[in-house]
């Protein structure tokens, strides 16, 4: 039997010749002792549980907080990583970038060079067409004084 506060404040024992009856009051101890060693039991349990409780609680905080922190290395890292990746490739477009120039240099370079080499070779046929001109030309000519001196030598002759 379970007793309640109100229970032992109202009980009331018969009053024998010598006090109060001893087989009551015994009893009465006896289920008191009983409910008392239950609730120290119960009570001892209760804490053991709780003493449970708070170190999955604190387990749990401690896995949280690894996880946590791992979350904000994990971010910090990714972060780095995603800097760095610009970085790189940021210097690779001015890698491209000075490459291409160099090699639109470089073609320019080359075009110059043909346009020097074509103007040159032009001069050379033109200085070539001159002078074969000018042998042609001075052949004709001889040709027409050997007419004319045969001619005039027909014209002699005659």
């Amino acid at each position: 039997m379970n007793f309640v506060p109100n229970d032992l404040q109202n009980i009331a024992f018969k009053k024998a010749m010598m006090g109060y009856n001893i087989l009551q009051v015994e009893d009465v101890l006896l289920k008191v002792v009983e409910d008392y060693s239950d609730l120290i039991k119960e009570n001892s349990k209760l804490k053991e549980k709780l003493e449970d409780s708070q170190d999955k609680v604190k387990y749990y905080k401690t896995i949280e907080n690894n996880l946590q922190n791992s979350l904000i290395v994990a971010q910090q890292t990714s972060e780095e990583i995603v800097a760095n990746a610009r970085h790189n490739a940021e210097n690779i477009q001015k890698e491209a970038e000075l490459e291409a120039r160099r090699i639109i240099d470089e073609s320019h370079k080359q075009v110059l060079s043909v346009k020097f080499e074509y103007e040159c070779l032009r001069r050379e046929v033109d200085a070539y067409k001159a002078k074969v001109e000018s042998i042609i030309n001075a052949q004709l000519k001889i040709m027409e004084n050997f007419e004319e001196d045969e001619k005039t030598e027909d014209k002699e002759a005659v």
